[in-house]
């Protein structure tokens, strides 16, 4: 059940749920001049945060029936012709053609309900609705031997079949550099004072650059080195910070 259906108003003039105020709007025997339709909002907002959800379905419904409303109330406040002995002929036609647009809202969402259900129904299961075209369901043996013959069937089965031969990677050099290798290279550098980590990495190996930057940041680490580069991607400065014999590392690092 909706939250449209569960809406239950008390307004000075009306008591009840809120399709009876509907029904008798539209009948006349209530005048919607004397009802409050913010009212009627605040009831609807009311009952919604009551719920602790917002039904998208049961919204919508609440909105093109309170617009109906403010449409047939806000003709009914602008008229300038005055009543005669037979009724107003613009309350009618407005409460006549509100009627028109709550049915019709009806139809409409029932039949989206229908095309719902269809649809959902239609996931449990695929099929082929269109029959396949003649030229597969009739096709002449001598075209199909054509296209299919069996040498070039077992050639094809029996390539995916052979195991392939196995790469040859005599070519890849195996770099091979240890932590400890690239601490006493660097070292051995900052014996001079300074020098840029270019010239320590010049004409190594990926693998040796990145165990070299490894060791950089190990000696920045404990204190023995300091760097800098005054530019980006410019040449980086190392100098050494202290004179004091450098401990041993704790455990052996190298990277194969």
């Amino acid at each position: 059940m909706g939250a449209v259906d569960q809406l239950e108003l008390d307004l000075d003039v009306f008591a009840g749920p809120f399709d009876l105020l509907l029904a008798l709007v539209l009948r006349e025997e209530l005048d919607l001049l004397e009802v409050h339709l913010a009212e009627v909002v605040l009831a609807f907002l009311d009952l919604v945060e009551q719920r602790g959800e917002l039904d998208l379905e049961a919204a919508t419904d609440f909105l093109v029936l309170i617009a109906a409303l403010l449409e047939l109330k806000s003709r009914l406040m602008l008229r300038e012709e005055p009543e005669d002995e037979e009724g107003d002929p613009g309350r009618e036609e407005a409460a006549d053609e509100l009627l028109a647009r709550m049915l019709e809202y009806a139809r409409y969402r029932g039949a989206a309900g229908w095309l719902a259900g269809r649809e959902a129904d239609g996931q449990r299961f695929l099929h082929r609705s269109a029959p396949l075209p003649l030229e597969l369901r009739r096709v002449e043996l001598a075209h199909a031997r054509a296209a299919y013959e069996p040498e070039l069937l077992g050639r094809a089965l029996g390539s995916l079949l052979r195991t392939p031969p196995p790469l040859d990677l005599h070519h890849v050099a195996v770099a091979r550099v240890t932590l400890g290798e690239r601490l006493g290279h660097l070292r051995g550098l900052l014996r001079q004072g300074s020098f840029e980590f270019e010239d320590a990495v010049r004409g190594a190996d990926r693998v040796t650059v990145a165990v070299t930057l490894w060791a950089l940041l190990e000696l920045h680490r404990s204190g023995e080195a300091a760097w800098v580069q005054e530019a980006p991607f410019g040449p980086i400065a190392v100098t050494a910070t202290t004179a004091a014999e450098p401990a041993a590392l704790e455990r052996p690092w190298s990277v194969a």
